[in-house]
């Protein structure tokens, strides 16, 4: 087997591993519900990648993600930073101080109706209903814990304590490398990260969601940095992830600089440490506004279809070894992630940042409004996407799970491969140089947990209806049961505009004779031949592009 070691770093990437997790609970609880669909009983997926077996010290055994995730002292709500297995950890029973003692607590959080009903789950005396969890969350989400489902180790939630009382100003580049100064938060996340790896058999590699907009990304890239020296072997596949807040207008000129300067160097540190980074998270999401209703403001919301294409893309690392019955007839196309970087960045072109890929949920492949082309429906869910329509060294990775073929039959594996081969055979789309398909028949289940987001025409199988009214709430779990969804991770000319606007923002506002950003670096602590590095590791990034650099970039 060769497991994943998941690390979320920062808020936002948290909402985003919550609705991850979620759905590897409901895949679960589904293969052993009697009840449930038989497309979720197969067994082509092994969950093991992702998760571990262990036992508490009362002897329960347990089955838990293995992950590290980091956030700010107070943003775990009303969830204890040692899990909800272990009980509570972080107070000694055996106190050598003799003298008075003072004490302060921090107000508890209390659970939300949807917490409530996770514990009092299996008691005939409970009340509550489904619907009102499902409106409990609408409203009153304020953690990434209120949603979350999933039973934690107690290695894996780790609170940066001391940066909550001015995490408002906790955002950028610099503030967060003041953060680890001191060296022993990242001692002990090494140590956490040495735990999960060194009780694997063979670890694929480590699964990254890092929040991209403040100083979090500096967090992560420290690690990272760790990570590259202690297992030069593991690749790293990061997703530098956004919310829409991020994006909101800069109230002066030293914001809109230090916001500048932050985007270049994050991209330049966090790339340098890990195989392939994905940027992900849009300016606002209207763009998906014909299949979804997300709202932009929520993150509940976006971080739900993030995690929607993360979870589609990972489901290709665990497929289940090949010649099994369940993987020839319920998947296809599996690979680890060190294949997908090679498929993506080893190529004739060194280009280490991909785009992602959406189509949620996915069309019928026999759908007459897509013209028989199932890739029409696709949306980049990062910002700055170019055009590559007649980029000669485009690399591509797609994923669908669950597809549907008319109406609510499924797809079968042929039928998936046969659409996407008229694709490129009619010339419908320009066949890129290097292209891998993993198909597997399992759609996204959607939990209670998951935000109201589907329009009314949506069916309880991701169908489209016919003949229903475009005016009514948007549609949830409650309606809705399972997805079928499209993902594709390509390394694509398309990205040059995201890579060469930080390129360029550093050298103006940073690199530049009298260039006033000068001394916001000073102050982040990078010296000029640090700055000077920083630039000409994207200088390089943005020359992989150029034709006439493919000959001298590994010389350079």
């Amino acid at each position: 087997m060769k497991e994943i070691v998941t690390i979320q770093v920062g808020d936002f990437a948290n909402y985003i591993g919550s609705h991850f997790w979620n759905f590897q609970d409901e895949l679960l609880g589904l293969a052993e519900d009697d009840g449930a669909d038989p497309i979720f009983k197969n067994n082509h997926m092994d969950m093991d990648v992702l998760y571990r077996t262990g036992q508490t010290h009362q002897g329960t055994y347990t089955y838990c993600p293995r992950l590290i995730s980091i956030g700010s002292q107070g943003s775990l709500g009303t969830l204890s930073s040692s899990g909800s297995l272990y009980g509570d950890s972080s107070c000694s029973d055996i106190l050598a101080w003799k003298g008075g003692v003072t004490k302060s607590e921090e107000k508890r959080h209390e659970k939300n109706l949807f917490l409530k009903s996770l514990s009092e789950e299996g008691e005939e005396d409970s009340h509550i209903e489904d619907k009102d969890r499902v409106e409990c969350l609408e409203r009153d989400v304020k953690f990434w814990s209120d949603f979350s489902k999933v039973q934690f180790h107690h290695k894996s939630l780790y609170e940066l304590k001391g940066t909550w009382t001015d995490f408002q100003n906790f955002e950028n580049f610099g503030v967060g490398k003041e953060v680890l100064s001191g060296g022993l938060h990242m001692e002990e996340l090494n140590d956490r990260l040495r735990f999960f790896v060194e009780e694997c058999d063979h670890v694929q590699g480590i699964q990254c969601v890092v929040d991209d907009s403040g100083g979090f990304s500096s967090v992560a890239s420290e690690f990272l940095e760790n990570i590259a020296d202690d297992y030069t072997n593991i690749p790293v596949l990061l997703y530098a992830v956004r919310d829409t807040f991020s994006y909101t207008y800069a109230s002066n000129q030293r914001k809109s600089i230090t916001r500048s300067l932050h985007d270049a160097v994050s991209l330049s540190k966090l790339s340098t440490y890990s195989s392939l980074v994905v940027p992900v998270g849009l300016p606002s999401l209207g763009g998906l506004a014909s299949s979804l209703c997300a709202k932009d403001e929520k993150n509940f919301h976006s971080s739900a279809v993030y995690a929607s294409a993360i979870h589609s893309m990972s489901t290709a690392f665990r497929f289940r070894p090949g010649g099994s019955i369940s993987n020839t007839t319920c998947a296809s196309g599996s690979l680890d992630i060190g294949e997908i970087v090679h498929n993506l960045a080893g190529q004739d072109r060194q280009n280490m940042v991909a785009i992602l890929d959406i189509s949620m949920p996915a069309p019928p492949l026999s759908d007459k409004g897509n013209q028989g082309n199932v890739l029409n429906r696709f949306h980049a869910l990062g910002p700055e996407i170019g055009d590559d329509s007649e980029d000669l060294y485009m690399a591509e990775s797609l994923v669908f799970n669950g597809a549907l073929y008319s109406g609510v039959n499924r797809a079968s594996i042929s039928q998936v491969k046969d659409s996407i081969c008229r694709v490129y055979d009619k010339g419908l789309r320009a066949k890129p140089k290097s292209s891998h398909l993993s198909i597997s028949l399992t759609p996204i289940p959607i939990p209670l947990s998951f935000p109201s987001i589907f329009p009314t025409s949506t069916g309880r199988h991701g169908e489209t209806l016919v003949d229903q009214p475009e005016a009514g709430p948007p549609r949830g779990p409650l309606e809705v049961e399972s997805i079928p969804i499209a993902t594709r991770l390509r390394s694509s000319i398309a990205i040059k505009p995201f890579i060469e606007g930080r390129y360029n923002n550093l050298l103006r506002h940073g690199m530049a004779r009298g260039a006033k950003g000068a001394g916001i670096l000073r102050d982040w602590g990078f010296g000029k031949d640090e700055v000077d590095d920083i630039g000409e590791h994207l200088s390089k990034m943005v020359r992989v592009f150029d034709p006439s650099s493919e000959m001298t970039s590994d010389s350079d």
